[in-house]
């Protein structure tokens, strides 16, 4: 007899086959190992993820959008996978962006053990890095299911301290929707953002989140340069200020505003009320040849640091370049494909273990220039 763990919700089953599902929670056999071989490290989360994506992402030591990597390679019509738009421009300045920062090595002062703590919307979070609105997993080489992929977004980064947002994509609809399913099946704060639909519909997408009791909701601006949603008939649309501030009053939730570029659109979403602004290229997945997202992220935050909560992502991978995110004036960071990865490779189980590396990371980082706690990282630590 062989002994089986679900990477879901742990529970253990014994019994000759792989069982079809989960005894306990559902999820289904992708995310239920042999308990011998259930990963214990990082690295061997990224090991069975690189086998689970085989043909889209090789799980590189860099994960950075060059020509050499497997996602980056031209598609030629074709969906573009994990890799950016066009010659991936977007994506590699992501990275390129935050390697060019550089932190100061402080050594000499009081011993203190840096905090991480932080809250967001009310929430109390043990690190200021939550889950990227990431979605479509399953149609990554059909390694886990949509529903289980939100899943395990949900329940592993509420296992390390944190939350996940979830995203929308062209296979969702209002009546079949894997997020808000999760959201709901898991019972766990979880942030749903929606791509750049009909008013109406995103109305009653909007409606659905309030109904689950999600801690906030937000619209992802930038995906409407989604030509996959058009081709799939779930056309989406530029936003106006008007728009905005249309759904900013269709609910009591805080409203995000996601695919932000610009100081004129980060103002325009601020004036329309929105309380967070995540500042996003998308991955570099909708428009090639824009900055890297630190690179813009230091003038929306002089202009709108305390009015608005500012959330960053793009590029970022260890905890360092969360600490560099922060000194730059995001007060979140947000994890999008490592958080694909490791839910890949292990479920909830692969995001827990990824999502406490980073924290780890920060901690250290914070330690090394001299940062007890999150509120105190600004620029100062900056080279």
């Amino acid at each position: 007899m062989t002994i089986w763990q679900c990477t879901m919700c742990f529970t253990t089953m014994d019994q000759e086959e792989v069982p079809g599902q989960c005894s306990s929670c559902g999820a289904d056999n992708r995310v239920i190992l042999d308990k011998e071989t259930v990963p214990e490290t990082l690295e061997a989360v990224r090991d069975r993820a690189r086998k689970n994506l085989k043909g889209f992402c090789a799980a590189y030591p860099a994960c950075d959008g060059n020509f050499d990597k497997l996602c980056q390679k031209e598609a030629y019509g074709k969906p573009i996978g994990f890799g950016g738009a066009g010659a991936g421009f977007s994506f590699r300045g992501n990275v390129a962006a935050l390697e060019a920062v550089r932190l100061k090595l402080r050594v000499v002062g009081e011993h203190t053990e840096p905090d991480t703590s932080c809250t967001f919307l009310g929430t109390k979070l043990d690190f200021p890095v939550m889950g990227a609105s990431t979605a479509g997993a399953e149609r990554y080489g059909n390694a886990i299911s949509e529903e289980d992929f939100c899943r395990a977004t949900i329940r592993g980064c509420k296992d390390a301290g944190t939350m996940a947002w979830r995203g929308d994509t062209f296979f969702y609809t209002p009546d079949d929707n894997p997020a808000l399913r999760a959201i709901k099946k898991e019972g766990l704060p979880a942030v749903p953002i929606f791509k750049p639909r009909a008013q109406d519909v995103l109305k009653r997408l909007i409606h659905m989140a309030e109904e689950l009791g999600c801690p906030a909701v937000g619209v992802d601006l930038d995906g409407c340069g989604s030509t996959i949603m058009a081709r799939h008939n779930q056309p989406v649309f530029r936003k106006s200020v008007k728009d905005i501030k249309e759904l900013v009053q269709a609910s009591s939730l805080p409203f995000i505003a996601k695919g932000i570029m610009t100081v004129e659109d980060a103002v325009s979403c601020a004036d329309a009320g929105v309380r967070v602004v995540s500042v996003s290229n998308h991955g570099g997945r909708v428009l090639d040849a824009t900055p890297g997202t630190a690179e813009v992220l230091p003038d929306i935050a002089r202009q709108l640091k305390g009015q608005v909560i500012i959330t960053a992502d793009g590029g970022v991978r260890t905890g360092y370049d969360v600490l560099k995110m922060l000194a730059l004036g995001a007060d979140f960071v947000l994890l999008g494909r490592d958080i694909i990865r490791a839910a890949v490779g292990a479920g909830s189980l692969g995001v827990r273990i990824h999502m406490e590396h980073i924290q780890k990371i920060l901690k250290k980082a914070m330690f090394m220039t001299g940062v007890s706690t999150v509120s105190d990282i600004d620029s100062s630590i900056l080279c």
